[in-house]
């Protein structure tokens, strides 16, 4: 893949930047960490050369100074609410994120359940954070917030919400996903120190959209693109304009909450560090940025990407008519359109072809291999071998796996396990692949090309299968569907 983005500059810069945040509030630091820690995928996608877990890497420069507090919106618990990137309910992923955390070092102050009120869910998750041995503390909802700052900074306000100890320079504050209450649990922190006579700041750091790039430039469009479900808008900060005579990009709900905040800091601590909601962030990522173009493009792919998405998405009865709306509106801006994205024509012309699904890859060269639905193969399971084949430089009338192996594997599918599908998923066509492999060396040559599929995109006439789905994501490459199904049935899985 091109490379546009310099990660081992990012991460240098990036910790020495908090480490000088730090410094300005006297030795303490809350800082509220938006996205992902560990698997920012979307920043690796439209900044090539970022790698998914970054930002962890940055901590872990960090991580002797550094402990970490997770919060959950107890009403997301009460829901079920669900992780839509890895499929588990929020209260879960609270567990999850904290064996991660442990595992490469963290400290854990524990878990806040932030508007707290009761609910007898959020109330049996403390149970069972007590059973695990987890600290867990309740932030309360605060009548009339955030608009009421006399009784917000009050006793009756932060004052009756648990407060956290901790020991180190810099608390991270994260969160399984947005609207959890990071931001209110840092400012009640600061109250809470205030009043114990303790010095301490508070930052933000939120990777997009980066403030030091143009309002409507391709990167920051791509974010707008990944949080159309919100309503985020990006905006020129018009604080930070005032105050310095520069133009900054921010997002609305910072701009909208940032009059607020500086009366929250003024009555917490006598006056405010920030001129501005950007003031507040210490997001280096733009800074680099190595090469602008490869970038653009990047982004533009990702839009299409969340378009193609979201139209799966109103396919299976989601209301997202007004995120299509605002991303066709993004696409406009950009002037590209779906076909824009290379695999799609070549895949939606051998479904015409044929009369069946069918799939199309563009590889990291620029080649577009595409596969068919067979008698014995799923498109998608085809366009893998095909893909395997081009890369490694073998040729396209040579079985990598015989029939007489994919045969028997058939009929344990539909004789024994009781699918009506006969065809091999994807999943199923690589295990086939690597026992083909220990005793054909053309398929040993090709189970070595699989490293070289990571970042592919891949493009499907019909939604494709969740197995299928996961393959494609642990393999690294990025697929978009039509919102076609391939049988008119009720229940799809």
């Amino acid at each position: 893949m091109k490379i546009g983005f310099d990660n081992e500059k990012y991460l240098k810069m990036q910790s020495e930047h908090i480490k000088e945040r730090i410094g300005e509030f006297g030795g303490k630091l809350y800082l509220e960490f938006g996205g992902k820690i560990f698997d920012d995928f979307h920043a690796s996608r439209v900044l090539p050369g970022f790698l998914p877990d970054s930002k962890m890497k940055m901590l872990l420069e960090l991580k002797d100074d550094a402990e970490m507090i997770i919060a959950i919106n107890a009403n997301d618990i009460e829901k079920n609410k669900i992780r839509g990137d890895i499929g588990i309910t929020y209260d879960l992923d609270v567990l999850r994120l904290m064996d991660i955390y442990k595992s490469f070092g963290f400290l854990i102050c524990g878990v806040v359940l932030t508007q707290y009120a009761g609910q007898p869910s959020a109330d049996a998750f403390i149970t069972k954070l007590s059973g695990l041995g987890v600290k867990s503390y309740k932030h309360y909802k605060i009548e009339n917030y955030p608009s009421d700052i006399q009784l917000i900074v009050s006793d009756e306000g932060y004052g009756k919400n648990d407060y956290i100890e901790t020991t180190r320079p810099l608390i991270v504050v994260t969160a399984p996903g947005p609207g959890s209450g990071k931001m209110a649990v840092c400012l009640s922190q600061l109250y809470h120190e205030q009043k114990r006579g303790v010095r301490a700041g508070y930052a933000k750091f939120e990777t997009f959209p980066i403030w030091n790039l143009p309002l409507k430039h391709p990167v920051n469009l791509a974010y707008e693109a990944a949080t159309t479900d919100l309503n985020d808008v990006n905006m020129i900060d018009p604080f930070h304009l005032e105050a310095y005579g520069k133009t900054a990009v921010n997002y609305n709900r910072d701009i909208e909450i940032f009059p607020v905040l500086n009366a929250i800091f003024e009555r917490i601590f006598g006056s405010s560090p920030y001129k501005s909601p950007t003031d507040m962030g210490v997001n280096m990522a733009g800074n680099c940025i190595t090469d602008d173009d490869v970038c653009c493009e990047a982004s533009k792919q990702e839009v299409i990407r969340r378009y193609y998405k979201t139209l799966v998405k109103k396919k299976n009865g989601e209301d997202v008519q007004n995120e299509i709306y605002n991303l066709e509106l993004i696409m406009k801006q950009l002037e590209i359109t779906p076909e824009y994205r290379k695999c799609v024509t070549p895949a939606l012309e051998v479904s015409e072809r044929t009369g069946a699904p069918a799939t199309a890859m563009e590889l990291n060269d620029g080649t577009i291999v595409t596969g068919k639905t067979s008698a014995l193969l799923g498109a998608s399971s085809a366009l893998l071998l095909n893909a395997l084949k081009t890369i490694a430089g073998i040729n396209d009338d040579i079985d990598l796996v015989s029939p007489k192996v994919i045969e028997p594997i058939q009929d344990l599918k539909v004789n024994h396990l009781g699918n009506h599908n006969p065809r091999l998923h994807t999943d199923e066509v690589l295990l086939a692949l690597s026992i083909s492999a220990a005793t054909n060396p053309t398929a040993e040559k090709a189970m070595e090309a699989i490293k070289d599929l990571k970042g592919c995109e891949v493009h499907s006439s019909v939604i494709l299968a969740d197995v299928d789905m996961h393959t494609f994501s642990k393999l690294g490459i990025n697929v978009t569907c039509e919102p076609n199904r391939q049988q008119k049935k009720l229940y799809h899985k």
